[in-house]
């Protein structure tokens, strides 16, 4: 029995091989017509569908659609199609953000959608990313969720930016401090817990430290942003 190459197995190379083995059938090749019999396909003797299952077989399929379907997806780098889609996904989920075009009087499908961009965006990059990855998709639900109104989340998915921050400071950067921060702050703040004003101070103070400055204006503007639910800085 035959393998398919570990990398980019070619389709077309596979299409070839079931029309030669066709071609070879038709002109009383031995070996040919032992394949077709070895593999349970000579009662369909020289067409073109009993090679195509000559070769699935071969390849350890059951049948051909089986062994094309396999073909394609390896044919696929399945890191490009998670690093894809965590990008657009995420910067779908941060337009929706940025225009508050979600409010927690929306239909339930509405915010539902939205909660599940940022979800499917988190999940496609713990698929590709390291654990920082993964903390700033929980940051981006935990800020959907706010977004939607669903308190509980937004509180859930702080705490686990912040557990990811804590378990992992060799590849957390200075800003996923005061981003997981400002998180816990602005859901506390929705929930109207008294401990979102120490948070947002130290929000605060975390940002001041970022080195770069560039990204220092970006969660200065993250912490201007409304709502803060009443919160004053």
């Amino acid at each position: 029995m035959s393998e398919l190459p570990s990398f980019n197995p070619n389709i077309s190379h596979l299409k070839k091989q079931a029309k030669d083995l066709k071609r070879a059938a038709e002109g009383g090749d031995d070996a040919a017509l032992e394949r077709l019999a070895t593999a349970g396909a000579n009662g369909e003797k020289f067409s073109l569908r009993s090679a195509q299952l000559v070769i699935a077989r071969e390849h350890g399929f059951v049948g051909w659609q089986e062994l094309i379907e396999e073909a394609g997806e390896r044919m696929v780098n399945l890191g490009d199609v998670h690093r894809w889609f965590g990008v657009h996904l995420n910067n779908e989920a941060w337009k929706a953000i940025d225009d508050q075009a979600v409010s927690p009087d929306d239909p339930p499908k509405r915010r539902e959608d939205a909660l599940y961009r940022a979800y499917a965006s988190a999940y496609h990059w713990r698929q590709v990313g390291n654990p920082m990855n993964h903390g700033r998709g929980e940051h981006l639900i935990s800020r959907t969720a706010v977004l939607v109104g669903s308190t509980e989340l937004a509180i859930r998915h702080a705490s686990r930016y912040l557990e990811l921050i804590d378990t992992h400071p060799d590849l957390a950067e200075d800003w996923d401090h005061a981003f997981a921060h400002e998180a816990m702050a602005r859901a506390l703040a929705m929930a109207g817990d008294a401990r979102a004003r120490s948070e947002r101070l130290e929000a605060e103070r975390l940002c001041a430290l970022i080195a770069e400055e560039g990204e220092r204006v970006i969660v200065e503007g993250e912490l201007a942003r409304e709502p803060w639910f009443g919160l004053r800085a």
